[in-house]
C-alpha cells in the first residue's frame, strides 16, 4: 500500500477524552471541542505537505465532525492545502466500540499509518484492533503515558513521510511493548485484553465509574515501561525502578497497607494529585513469562480504567510482549528528513 500514489492515513481523535473522574478530583482542565478540530486542521495541513492527500477518519456525536466539515467548507487561501477527509461510514455508539470499529476498519481499508488523539486509553483501544498498522499518538487524554506531548504539526509531517514512502520503514518504525492480560475461569474459558502500559489489580469487585484513582483499593500494579516523569499509575513504578519503554523487561509491584510495607512512595497518579502509595515489594517482568496474579479477586484496570473483574475461580495472568506493536518514530522521521534534504525544494529563483 505504501507504494501507491495516493497512500492513506487514518485518524481516530476522541472526542471525550479527559474527561473524567479524575479530571472532576484533581486540578486539571480538559481540551476543548474546538482545540480538538486545531488540532485535526494542523494535521491535515502538514500530511498535505507531504503529499499524503487521503484521510479517513472516525465519526462522532460530540460535534468533533460537525465542527471540522463546518471548518473544511470555507473557501480556503491558495498556499492553505489540507488532506482530503472521508469520514467512515459506521454506527456511533460514543463508547469505546466506536474507537475498536474504526480501527478495524481502517486497518482493513489499508491504512498505511493511523493518528490517534487521545489518552492511554484510547491508544490501547487502538493498538488492540489495528495489527501492524503503525500509530502515531497525541496527548489528549487525563494519562499520557504512552502519547507523547507534541506539536501535531509534527507529528503529521513524520507521518506523512513515511505514509508516502520518503522515509523508510527501518528508519521511521519503532517497535513497542505491552502487556497482555489473561483471565481464565474453572471451565477454561478464557478473556484476554492488553494494556500499553499498566494494568493494575484492584480489591474492588465492580467496574463503576472506570477511571481508577484511590490507592487504597488497590493490590498491585504491573507496567511496561515506567517514565519517572509520567502522570498515573505507571509513575508508581517509574519513582520506583525507571524502565524506558525500549528498554528489555517490564515491572511488577506489590502494594501492602499503610504502616505494614516496606516504605510509601509519593507518586502522581492524575493531574495534580499526589498520593503516598505503599510498597510491599517489586520484581522484574521478562518477555514472555507470564506472572500469576495474587489476588483472588478483584478488578483488573488497563491504562487506568476498570475493564475486567475476576472471582476466586478465575486464574489471572500478566505476560510482557515485547516488539508487540509499532508506532512512528517522530524524532526519527523528522532527524532522517533532514539528513536527507527531504524538505528542501529548489529555488525558482533565477539571477
Amino acid at each position: 500500500m505504501r507504494d501507491s500514489a495516493a497512500p492513506l492515513v487514518g485518524i481516530i481523535a476522541n472526542p471525550v477524552s479527559a474527561r473524567d473522574i479524575r479530571r472532576v478530583i484533581a486540578n486539571a482542565n480538559s481540551l476543548q471541542l474546538a482545540d480538538r478540530v486545531n488540532i485535526v486542521l494542523r494535521l491535515l495541513s502538514s500530511l498535505a505537505s507531504c503529499g499524503a492527500s487521503r484521510v479517513l477518519m472516525m465519526p462522532d456525536r460530540e460535534g468533533l465532525k460537525v465542527m471540522l466539515q463546518r471548518h473544511l467548507s470555507r473557501k480556503q487561501g491558495p498556499d492553505a492545502a489540507l488532506a482530503h477527509v472521508e469520514f467512515l461510514d459506521m454506527p456511533v455508539t460514543a463508547r469505546v466500540d466506536d474507537t475498536f470499529r474504526a480501527a478495524r476498519m481502517m486497518h482493513d481499508a489499508g491504512a498505511d499509518a493511523l493518528i490517534v488523539l487521545g489518552g492511554d486509553g484510547t491508544h490501547r483501544a487502538v493498538v488492540r484492533e489495528c495489527g501492524q498498522v503503525p500509530i502515531a499518538g497525541l496527548s489528549t487524554g487525563t494519562n499520557n503515558a504512552y502519547p507523547e506531548m507534541r506539536e501535531p504539526t509534527i507529528s503529521g509531517l513524520a507521518t506523512g513521510l513515511y505514509a508516502t514512502g520518503r522515509v523508510p520503514a527501518r528508519q521511521a518504525l519503532a517497535s513497542n511493548k505491552l502487556l497482555d492480560i489473561e483471565v481464565r475461569d474453572a471451565k477454561g474459558s478464557v478473556r484476554r485484553d492488553i494494556a500499553l502500559v499498566d494494568a493494575v489489580i484492584s480489591h474492588e469487585h465492580f467496574i463503576g465509574a472506570r477511571a481508577l484513582w484511590k490507592i487504597d483499593t488497590l493490590a498491585a500494579v504491573y507496567v511496561s515501561y515506567a517514565d519517572p516523569q509520567a502522570i498515573g499509575m505507571s509513575a508508581i513504578a517509574g519513582l520506583l525502578e525507571p524502565l524506558g519503554r525500549h528498554d528489555k523487561g517490564g515491572l511488577a509491584i506489590e502494594l501492602g497497607r499503610p504502616g505494614d510495607c516496606e516504605f510509601e512512595l509519593h507518586a502522581p497518579i492524575a493531574p495534580g494529585l499526589v498520593e503516598p502509595v505503599p510498597i510491599a515489594n517489586w520484581t522484574r517482568l521478562a518477555d514472555g513469562v507470564p506472572h500469576r496474579v495474587k489476588q483472588k479477586s478483584g478488578i483488573v484496570a488497563l491504562d487506568g480504567e476498570r475493564e475486567l473483574a475476576f472471582g476466586p475461580g478465575d486464574e489471572v495472568s500478566v505476560t510482557l510482549r515485547e516488539s508487540a506493536f509499532r508506532s512512528i518514530d517522530v524524532a526519527a522521521c523528522m532527524r532522517y528528513a533532514a539528513a536527507s534534504g527531504l524538505m528542501r525544494q529548489s529555488s525558482s529563483h533565477t539571477r
